[in-house]
């Protein structure tokens, strides 16, 4: 069964969230070469940078393999080859394509037989100045939730398409605080990250058949980037 892991906060500036996540991670295993995730594949969107690089940095030095699944190219064979061939491969993938998600869902079975974990991090904020919501561009709001949230119910799709035959596997999304609280984000934005809430909500614990099926873990993440210089840190809540 999905059991919804309801929330981790991440509490600081951009910086201090992809800090915090590496702590965090780490604070997990009992010594840096615990292998903790030994064997375990995992496929992380938007992997090529911020926080989803210091988790797929985190969870190779725990022993996993990843697929980093991202449009910066550059980035991307870079942090890949930071990794080690034998650790980490870089696939372009936009999200907004569900066929490339698949694909990326695919690639890491065919390449290691098996997919433990599939972290749905691809996020774009869009528009940063602020509009009167009569002025509300439609364009960049379709462009935010493609991204943020479209994007999202594909990772899950081609995740839970692969772990429900073998009920078991962890699949994360990145919300927001923005998709919780009022006034922290643009309009896009917050309505992108309540909509991944509610996936995890509704997947995780509604009467769906993936919620029947036997799946271990979906779990949201809500970075906060207020940038106020408080130090990062975690609070998982079950």
């Amino acid at each position: 069964m999905f059991r919804a892991a309801r929330s981790v906060l991440l509490l600081g500036g951009k910086n201090q969230a992809e800090q915090a996540m590496s702590a965090a991670v780490s604070r997990f295993s009992a010594a840096a070469a615990s292998q903790r995730l030994a064997g375990k594949v995992a496929v992380i969107a938007g992997g090529a940078s911020g926080i989803g690089k210091a988790t797929a940095a985190e969870f190779v030095r725990n022993g996993a393999r990843v697929v980093l699944a991202d449009v910066q190219d550059d980035l991307g064979h870079a942090a890949a080859a930071e990794l080690g061939a034998d650790a980490a491969v870089y696939t372009r993938c936009d999200v907004t394509d569900e066929a490339q998600v698949a694909a990326a869902v695919d690639l890491a079975v065919a390449r290691h037989g098996r997919l433990d974990v599939v972290f749905n991090n691809a996020g774009i904020s869009g528009n940063v100045m602020p509009v009167p919501v009569g002025a509300l561009d439609m364009d960049d709001f379709d462009r935010v939730t493609a991204v943020n949230a479209r994007a999202v119910v594909a990772g899950v799709k081609h995740a839970a398409r692969v772990m429900v035959p073998r009920r078991a596997g962890s699949i994360i999304c990145t919300a927001s605080t923005a998709g919780v609280v009022g006034g922290v984000a643009l309009a896009p934005y917050s309505v992108s990250k309540a909509a991944v809430v509610g996936l995890v909500r509704a997947v995780g614990r509604g009467a769906g058949a993936v919620r029947r099926a036997g799946q271990r873990r979906l779990a949201q993440l809500h970075p906060d980037a207020a940038g106020d210089g408080r130090h990062g840190r975690v609070v998982p809540r079950d």
